[in-house]
């Protein structure tokens, strides 16, 4: 009988499982766990230079094909400076404290600015960087952290404007330039706060990229952009530092207008909200990120 006749004789078997072929191999389940902060924040010092490629590479796109380039972070702050100059302060009236309006509202628009940019950038930096989450592993956070930094760049130039400006009303600066930066990072915060939770939230709803730049220009109403945070009534002051950005406005102005702060509380209320949201943004982030290579 040949072989092929034995195969053909033979009484049918039952496949065997896996384990019973190979018994001694072990089985390994990867399951993805949420990071500590901690963690997160030693992945990125590792990938600082990722970082920092990534925040070039935002620069560099955002002015791209341009014919006037950066001047573009100069030319809007500069167009709402004169707009808000006709409706508010000569129309409606609305004084600056004994600081000349424009200035005073070119310094409202300049950390507003810093943070509308910022968190527009972080809100759709996420999806935008769908063809490099879904080929290679690296720290999630690092994309809308980019985002963020890169916004600094219109600032700087803007800044520039601003400096000038200063010169020419006689505005002279004292020691409370120390502070100055403090209040950026305050913007910065705030931004990378509604950043993260937005830009992870958008992954999957993309309602969220129609429905942020709605939402900036009510917040930018509900900030003392144009007008002094004094309009306010004094019992609605603690609920108005709710805002971050009232904190992060009110004490751009303090420290480079040399003007009085009326309410110190409401720059700390401002600053504790924006730690808050910075913290849960983070939480939330690192939660979805483990998803993003699958629904982005």
């Amino acid at each position: 009988m040949t072989s092929t006749d034995q195969e053909l004789a033979a009484p049918d078997q039952t496949p065997r499982k896996a384990e019973e072929l190979r018994p001694n191999v072990p089985v390994i389940t990867i399951v993805a766990e949420q990071r500590r902060p901690r963690a997160m924040f030693g992945e990125i010092w590792n990938y600082r230079e990722l970082l920092y490629f990534l925040t070039w590479r935002d620069v560099k796109v955002r002015y791209k094909q341009t014919v006037i380039g950066a001047a573009w972070a100069v030319i809007q702050p500069v167009m709402t400076m004169l707009i808000f100059t006709v409706i508010f302060h000569r129309l409606a009236r609305i004084e600056s404290e004994g600081v000349p309006y424009p200035i005073f509202a070119f310094a409202g628009l300049l950390p507003w600015q810093l943070f509308a940019g910022a968190l527009q950038r972080s809100i759709q930096s996420v999806v935008s960087s769908a063809p490099l989450i879904t080929k290679v592993y690296f720290p999630r956070l690092i994309v809308p952290i980019a985002a963020t930094i890169s916004a600094t760049m219109d600032f700087a130039v803007a800044f520039i404007v601003l400096v000038l400006m200063a010169i020419g009303f006689n505005i002279t600066p004292t020691w409370r330039l120390v502070a100055l930066p403090g209040f950026v990072a305050l913007a910065l915060l705030s931004a990378l706060a509604m950043g993260l939770w937005l830009s992870a939230l958008n992954v999957r709803y993309r309602d969220v990229g129609h429905a942020v730049p709605f939402l900036i220009q009510i917040w930018m109403f509900a900030s003392p952009v144009a007008y002094p945070s004094t309009l306010v009534p004094e019992r609605w002051q603690v609920l108005y530092g709710l805002n971050p950005m009232v904190g992060a406005i009110e004490g751009f102005r303090w420290a480079l207008l040399a003007r009085p702060m009326a309410h110190p509380q409401t720059i700390a209320i401002s600053a504790g909200v924006a730690l808050l949201l910075l913290g849960w943004g983070l939480a939330y982030f690192g939660r979805m990120e483990r998803s993003f290579a699958d629904v982005i």
